[in-house]
């Protein structure tokens, strides 16, 4: 492809990728490209994992799954991503369902994990994108511990620490069979737009480097494990531009060739990085962390000497910027081709039924919105001790079983910290059952419609 030459400037790659308005075409070519890969993903496709995927045509390689060794099954929709050059791996996964949060945990503690990326927030753009994998810990002794007693473990919130655009927890994970405990870093970046890309990769590589001075990222420790809602949009986007940065801190930055980096990276999980708006970002943020970001700044949001200006237009990509952000159309969660071919038909099918995806959408992950997991209602805080959840609960392993019956006290200093995140928690909640009210509204009038449809059919028939 012309505009993407071997050992290339980074940046006037860049600049002359915008200047031709060429990103889609750069895109495509990628995704042709990855057209070319013999893996399969049996496992995914297996009908006991079926509901174990959030998005039916977003499924893990077989060579490169995350296999667990513990617990009712070995599955589950993650990858391992290898980059030797750069000596870099990373655990690529979709955003927990409510019945794989065990799984997901399980997997951080197999594969000896310092740190969780989170790239999403719970609900965007009125749709849950993400279970809430996590204590919140908006009161200490009642919310601030997650058994999975599915897998042995539990999750206990400890501490956490805002800034503008993430915050930082620390939650303790503990095999309860042998007591062992670990603390895990949990990285949460808030601030990623419902649609399209940041307007800056400023914010992005300052946490790109807190997650970089952690350790999370270092070869001694096990692979970080990296979601967003499907894994592959945001989560890709955050591992590519990471790797091209180290490669470059290494070889220079004009012997890394970002394009054929990510060829690499889509080897091991499909479908990295969704639109062109995001291969776009991942080009400039990779030229700004080049430039003073991972090399010796200060890491605060300033725009020092050193950074180049990118004054060309963004891609004019129609509303589907971030796939991850849009808001989707109704589940079965379809993606891509397969909303194009029978929207109408996808939207009525099971999550779980027996419908299949063509090879070719099976393979290519396209640039459409993705669908998100069914409205849920989330666990109401008990105000007072309760016992724990029958295991047939709609959710799961959690427990709101409190270990003293009496409010435990809380310093004055942490009061504060103590109300916010239980605003938060009221307000989450209190969207989740929005979402499920309208859910009920459309699916109450979509039967009316269909009431009304048979009717006249009989009428006509008469």
């Amino acid at each position: 492809m012309n505009t993407v030459a071997s050992k290339s400037n980074v940046a006037s790659e860049f600049l002359e990728i915008d200047s031709k308005g060429a990103w889609p075409l750069l895109y495509q070519h990628i995704r042709n490209e990855c057209l070319n890969y013999d893996y399969t993903f049996l496992e995914a496709r297996k009908s006991q994992n079926k509901n174990l995927n959030r998005y039916r045509d977003v499924s893990p390689y077989d060579h490169s799954r995350v296999v667990l060794s513990k617990g009712p099954c070995d599955y589950i929709n993650a990858n391992l991503v290898t980059m030797e050059r750069a000596h870099r791996r990373y655990i690529l996964t979709q955003g927990p369902l409510p019945h794989t949060t065990g799984h997901f945990w399980l997997m951080v503690w197999e594969q000896n994990c310092k740190a969780v990326l989170m790239l999403n927030r719970i609900i965007e753009k009125n749709q849950v994108k993400c279970h809430q994998y996590w204590p919140l810990g908006s009161q200490p002794g009642i919310d601030n511990v997650m058994e999975l007693t599915d897998v042995g473990l539990k999750v206990q919130f400890i501490s956490e620490d805002e800034a503008p655009y993430y915050t930082t927890r620390i939650l303790r994970l503990t095999e309860t069979e042998s007591g062992n405990s670990r603390d895990i870093l949990h990285f949460h970046y808030t601030t990623w737009p419902d649609f399209g890309v940041p307007e800056s990769p400023t914010a992005f590589l300052n946490f790109l480097m807190v997650v970089r001075e952690s350790g999370a990222l270092d070869q001694n420790v096990g692979p970080p494990v990296v979601h967003c809602s499907a894994g592959i949009g945001r989560s890709g986007t955050f591992c590519l531009v990471d790797s091209c940065l180290v490669l470059i801190e290494e070889i220079g930055i004009d012997a890394v060739n970002v394009r054929e980096v990510l060829l690499e990276m889509r080897k091991f999980r499909m479908g990295l990085i969704q639109t062109p708006d995001q291969l776009r970002f991942s080009y400039w943020a990779i030229i700004e962390g080049s430039n003073k970001h991972l090399n010796g700044s200060s890491g605060q949001d300033d725009t020092s000497e050193g950074t180049i200006e990118l004054t060309a237009v963004p891609v004019n990509h129609t509303g589907h910027e971030d796939a991850e952000g849009e808001e989707p159309p109704p589940l079965p969660p379809p993606r891509g081709e397969s909303l194009n071919r029978s929207h109408f038909t996808e939207t009525e099918s099971s999550p779980t039924g027996n419908h299949e995806l063509s090879p070719d959408t099976e393979e290519q992950p396209p640039d459409k919105p993705l669908p998100c997991e069914p409205p849920i209602e989330l666990p109401q805080p008990p105000t007072r001790q309760l016992p724990s959840e029958p295991a047939g609960s709609d959710e799961g392993s959690y427990s709101t079983s409190s270990p003293s019956s009496s409010p435990e006290y809380i310093p004055l200093k942490d009061r504060d910290g103590v109300r916010m995140r239980s605003v938060r928690k009221d307000r989450l909640l209190q969207q989740v059952r929005e979402i499920k009210r309208k859910q009920q509204a459309a699916e109450s009038w979509q039967q009316l419609k269909r009431s009304s449809v048979k009717r006249k059919r009989s009428e006509d028939e008469d």
